[in-house]
């Protein structure tokens, strides 16, 4: 349930990493001078520069496996870890999806949503990353408990956004929060408390379900290949 070409996974990777680099630079003014370091204090930049550092990454690794090996075959270091990387930027997606930008037209708020950056960033470096599992990665290495292991990556981030803050420092708008949902001068402790409660039961859902695809298509798998060698 995967192309076993390293050719086209290498072509892939490697395009994808040149995209989502030029989102990474597209948002943090690498590209007319004007490089912004409060950016790299958010998620969303860092889960791009994780998806930009595997992307480059794995190109290596297919690469030395296309020459190594041949064309044909998996080039899939890692399996689990690229579950990992595919949860830690679907919580970007799906959180600017269905918080921040509902958020801004309710608030009326002056930020434009939708810009080629914002689209670079939330959604195509997103897409491409779960595109890279569904076509070049074998089926069925996902564990019951992985999505808690990947919950890691963002409660990690959690922590050291609200310590930051805490200790006085200051993102990108000046504020001692990077996300709405994270102000606990406004919504309280409690407030603060609720959203992450809810936001983690939510991408926890969406953890398993990727999980529940990727073992029922590693058991069908799993199920031709015996018919095929019985046959």
């Amino acid at each position: 349930m995967f192309v076993a070409d390293r050719r086209l996974a290498l072509g892939y990777r490697a395009l994808a990493a040149v995209v989502i680099g030029w989102g990474v630079g597209r948002v943090t003014g690498l590209f007319d001078g004007r490089f912004a370091g409060a950016e790299l204090l958010y998620f969303t930049v860092l889960s791009n520069i994780l998806c930009l550092a595997w992307f480059a990454l794995l190109a290596v690794v297919t690469g030395r496996e296309l020459r190594v090996r041949g064309g044909r075959g998996p080039s899939a270091p890692w399996p689990r870890v690229s579950g990992a990387v595919m949860m830690a930027i679907t919580v970007t997606m799906l959180i600017y999806l269905v918080v921040l930008v509902p958020e801004t037209f309710v608030q009326n708020s002056s930020y434009t949503p939708f810009t080629l950056t914002d689209d670079l960033i939330h959604i195509v470096t997103p897409v491409l990353t779960i595109l890279d599992w569904v076509l070049f990665v074998p089926k069925g290495s996902f564990r019951w408990f992985d999505p808690l292991l990947w919950a890691l990556i963002p409660y990690a981030y959690l922590v050291f956004a609200f310590a930051y803050g805490a200790l006085g420092g200051r993102f990108g708008a000046g504020t001692s929060y990077p996300y709405p949902f994270m102000d606990v001068q406004a919504l309280g402790v409690g407030g603060v408390a609720l959203w992450i409660v809810v936001l983690t039961v939510a991408l926890e859902v969406v953890a398993y379900l990727y999980v529940v695809v990727d073992r029922a298509l590693g058991a069908l798998a799993r199920r031709r290949s015996g018919r095929a060698r019985v046959s």
